[in-house]
């Protein structure tokens, strides 16, 4: 293994310290948008997601530079198409993305309207928004379609599709260190962003999850936990098909069901009071989608999988 510092490190900017999980293996978990990680192996490093804010994906770049100097990145993986795991991959170029090829088509249409929300969505951080002028897309170089492994310098990473979130996302799998990077499908503490949701699928990926055998899963956002961290996510989706479902069978349209459930919804994790009304849209958006499911399902129809939302962040 290549010569490096210390195992756990302010980064260089000061934005957070990376940990380690395991000899090679890192994340971070201190950043907007995302928990990235990168692992080490003798060819080279691979990356899982990238950070959204261009300071602070310069920050984890020199960290990880930090911890092995010179050392090549080889691939970044994003779990999915999202500006909060995908946007901030311009920033460790040349290596070469990899992500499920529904991201290629959804990152693929990303246009200028695309960029330009997304910097909308920081117009009350000034700061934050000047950093975001000069945004490329960065879609992914390799696409794969349910499984594929990348057998590099001694590490296996096993790359699954299990959809849920969105129709690309996908899981990182460490077997030998019992490591999963579980992207988006589960939360801890937190409510699930689910506009672009299928429950069903997302149920199926929490018990594909369960079945790994895995020690420890890495969140898309927020802290590293156990397995059993699934178990309260699919509580949530189980309780809000239901009560979206009570709320159908009772002839409730889909705004009197948004209308009616968002403050039951609001009440199953802790809500900062400043994002009380961000939180609440989003929702409001999970509860949109998880009215069409139930109304496609009550007329034993297919659920439309490209209807799209604002990602979120």
């Amino acid at each position: 293994m290549a010569r490096r510092r210390s195992a756990v490190r302010i980064g260089m900017t000061g934005l957070g310290q990376r940990e380690e999980l395991a000899p090679g293996i890192f994340i971070n978990t201190h950043y907007r948008g995302c928990t990235p990680g990168f692992i080490y192996t003798e060819e080279g490093t691979v990356l899982v997601d990238a950070p959204l804010i261009p300071k602070q994906a310069l920050d984890w770049r020199e960290q990880i530079d930090a911890e092995y100097p010179g050392h090549p990145l080889l691939f970044m993986i994003n779990t999915d198409h999202h500006r909060g795991h995908a946007l901030g991959n311009q920033y460790f170029m040349p290596c070469k993305v990899i992500a499920h090829e529904r991201a290629h088509k959804e990152m693929s249409g990303y246009t200028e309207n695309f960029k330009e929300r997304v910097r909308n969505s920081f117009k009350r951080e000034p700061e934050i928004q000047s950093q975001l002028n000069n945004i490329i897309i960065i879609p992914p170089h390799i696409t794969f379609t349910n499984r594929s492994t990348l057998l590099y310098g001694g590490r296996e990473i096993e790359l699954m599709f299990v959809g849920g979130h969105t129709p690309a996302t996908s899981i990182v799998w460490l077997p030998e260190e019992k490591i999963c990077f579980v992207g988006d499908i589960v939360w801890v503490d937190q409510h699930p962003y689910m506009a672009q949701g299928n429950t069903l699928e997302w149920l199926r990926a929490l018990e594909n999850i369960r079945a790994l055998g895995a020690e420890r899963l890495v969140p898309g956002h927020g802290p590293v936990c156990n397995p059993d961290a699934t178990y309260r996510v699919g509580e949530y989706i189980l309780f809000m098909r239901q009560r979206v479902r009570d709320y159908y069978l009772e002839g409730k349209n889909k705004n009197e069901t948004k209308s009616g459930l968002v403050t039951e919804m609001l009440e199953w994790f802790p809500v900062p009071p400043e994002r009380k009304a961000k939180i609440e849209s989003q929702i409001k958006s999970g509860l949109n989608r998880v009215y069409r499911e139930i109304q496609r399902e009550e007329e034993d129809t297919g659920f439309d999988e490209d209807d799209d939302d604002m990602d979120d962040d």
